[in-house]
């Protein structure tokens, strides 16, 4: 059975403060949603309410067209954002325990728990006590508990929080098979790179309230393509080109760098401001217009303020001086 989950008007208050204001979304039965902005923006809150651990101020929730109740319940998995095992036992006895929690039986529950354990590549530690496994395979146990009872819906709150690239990678490879055997996922964060590689659809909250929701496509085109660029040395990039119209911000810096970001709008924005560069003299050693983030649909939607912190910039192709390929 697929279960779909619709939230209207969900509404939180804690005295005066309106943690989550008015915020209404669906996620369709089979498909991977994310609820995304920065931390304090009422993610977690909101998250809570849809499980039944908070009591709305105002506002309904659904699952599978149904009122949040016990029995409905059973058929969800909830990661919370505040991550504890019980680390004397063993991943095993942990998979089975939440498994048999949720009304599965000994035999069922231990053969779910093998095969997601090797799955995941832990069959190895299956027997091995939690305190001695690194906090990635801690957090993949945990996971796995999750959805040890085979749910319908997936709620994972900020599923990717401390983990290494490789543990990343392995859990959303087990959130991209969740939803491949038509299991609902909604997962909250703050980093958009996850739900930009993963997310059919995406809500995005800031300060409590929904700035918009529908798929990852509708959302980038809401943000213009950007250029990054690398300049030599100290030059002044943004002084140099502040008459040209491009708006450019410093992303990070060296001694030997500077790198900046441009919005381009327009599909002849990139030659225009490379022309620009080239008669303001820069010493360009990067140039590389590309497609416009998520991060950059946040900021478009709800301004620099209430956007989450930007990743690192990513080095990408080069500029080489033509005198340099033949040296």
């Amino acid at each position: 059975m697929t279960m779909d989950l619709d939230v209207s008007g969900l509404t939180k208050l804690y005295g005066a403060h309106r943690a989550v204001d008015d915020v209404s979304f669906a996620a369709p039965a089979g498909s991977i949603c994310g609820i995304l902005g920065p931390n304090g923006a009422g993610k977690s809150s909101t998250i809570r309410m849809i499980v039944g651990i908070s009591t709305p101020s105002a506002g309904t929730v659904t699952l599978g067209g149904a009122p949040i109740t016990r029995r409905v319940l059973r058929s969800v998995g909830y990661l919370p954002e505040e991550r504890g095992l019980y680390r004397n036992m063993t991943p095993l006895a942990t998979l089975i325990y939440f498994a048999r929690l949720k009304g599965m039986g000994m035999r069922a529950a231990k053969t779910r728990a093998l095969e997601l354990l090797a799955s995941q590549g832990l069959d190895g530690f299956a027997r091995k006590k939690i305190k001695t496994l690194s906090k990635g395979m801690a957090q993949k146990v945990q996971l796995m508990a999750a959805i040890a009872h085979r749910p319908r819906l997936v709620i994972l709150d900020e599923p990717f929080s401390g983990l290494d690239p490789v543990n990343q990678a392995g859990v959303e490879a087990m959130i991209r098979g969740l939803a491949a055997e038509g299991c609902t996922v909604l997962f909250s964060t703050h980093i958009m790179e996850h739900a930009e590689r993963m997310c059919d659809r995406v809500v995005l909250i800031a300060q409590g309230r929904k700035a918009f929701e529908g798929a990852v496509s509708a959302a980038l085109a809401a943000a213009p393509r950007v250029a990054h660029l690398e300049t030599e040395g100290a030059f002044d990039l943004a002084a140099a080109l502040s008459t040209s119209g491009f708006k450019l911000e410093r992303e990070s810096e060296s001694p030997d760098h500077i790198r900046w970001r441009a919005p381009l709008d327009g599909p002849e924005a990139p030659r225009r401001l490379l022309a620009a560069c080239v008669a303001a003299g820069a010493p360009l050693s990067l140039f590389e217009p590309s497609r416009a983030t998520l991060h950059d649909a946040f900021v478009r939607l709800v301004g620099d303020q209430a956007a989450p912190p930007r990743p690192e910039a990513q080095t990408g192709w080069r500029a080489v001086a033509p005198e340099a390929r033949h040296a």
